[in-house]
């Protein structure tokens, strides 16, 4: 059977489309959706460096690993808009799941690991900063997340994304300023309530996992194509629009699986570590005659602070040697 010239020629054109996504020429990276959007992420980095810089001859100095962490999140953030996934984002839908879960997820991630106290210190002094403080309590920050997940998935608002400019750098901004909320309570700087412990932190993060895997699930299980938008461009790639859906679904499923597997072995090797730190603590507070309840132990390795507790501890060992020797 002798194909017909359109038949004939698609091949040609896809490998064609393919090569323009791969090798996009420079005007099409710089688009003024990108400019809006990667002028906020320099000036972003430009900030973290200089706070970075001032603090580097102070104990207060900010780790390597949570330097890269942070540059790595914003290199995440260009990756994700500048390379073909950003170019392909706007004509399947796949492709427009991983560029979130690039931005919302990993990106927000690693800028959050790359903070600390003394780094947001001179933020936390502004007023209007501080009383924002508020929206990373877990009771908070968790169902925020949840919603904007959700809304911005709405059909109606997410075909607005994709067809205007500031609809669609508004949603990225939302979903990255309220993915690093989300995981600062899980990975910040900032005081968490005395209740969000290890236990606290296991229901947190299975309750962020399952409203993700919900919202996979329902792409990936759906016999309803819920973004039209992306009809006639799934055709040109000759991808069924349900299949594109369903592989959106598929990826986000098997990236919150990854996700979900890691933080329970961090949430793991956390509560070891807290529990061996607790227990040195209060051996030694016991060798050297210290009052010491297992509750302030506890708190303060919760917190970080073991090693501040240690120190204190150790001070006041020492006070209580020297006064014995004078005595």
């Amino acid at each position: 059977m002798i194909p017909s010239a359109p038949d004939a020629a698609w091949p040609g054109a896809l490998l064609s489309r393919l090569h323009d996504v791969i090798h996009p020429p420079l005007a099409a990276l710089l688009t003024l959706e990108n400019v809006i959007q990667l002028v906020p992420t320099a000036i972003l980095g430009l900030l973290y460096a200089r706070r970075a810089h001032t603090l580097a001859g102070s104990p207060n100095r900010v780790p390597g690993w949570r330097r890269a962490c942070f540059y790595g999140g914003l290199l995440t953030i260009l990756a994700a808009l500048l390379s073909p996934i950003g170019e392909l984002s706007d004509e399947l839908l796949y492709a427009h799941m991983v560029e979130h879960l690039l931005m919302g997820d990993i990106a927000a991630l690693l800028i959050v690991l790359g903070l600390t106290g003394p780094l947001l210190a001179p933020i936390l002094r502004i007023r209007f900063f501080d009383r924002l403080r508020s929206l990373a309590h877990p009771l908070v920050a968790f169902p925020l997340w949840a919603i904007d997940l959700y809304v911005w998935h709405l059909p109606f608002l997410y075909q607005a994304a994709l067809r205007h400019l500031a609809v669609h750098a508004l949603q990225h901004t939302m979903f990255i300023a309220l993915g690093i909320n989300m995981w600062m309570c899980l990975f910040g700087p900032l005081p968490m309530p005395r209740w969000f412990g290890n236990l606290g932190r296991l229901v947190y993060i299975v309750a962020v996992r399952l409203v993700g895997g919900v919202l996979g699930n329902i792409f990936l299980w759906s016999g309803t194509v819920f973004y039209p938008f992306y009809v006639h461009p799934d055709a040109a790639w000759h991808i069924a629009p349900l299949t594109d859906q369903r592989m959106a679904g598929g990826i986000m499923m098997t990236e919150e699986s990854i996700l979900t597997l890691l933080l329970f072995c961090w949430l793991f090797l956390r509560a070891a570590r807290e529990s061996e730190e607790r227990q040195e603590l209060l051996d030694f507070a016991h060798d050297h005659d210290i009052a010491l309840t297992e509750e302030r132990a506890a708190r303060a390795v919760s917190a970080g602070r073991g090693a501040e507790l240690r120190r204190r501890l150790e001070r006041v060992s020492e006070a209580v040697s020297e006064s014995v020797e004078r005595s």
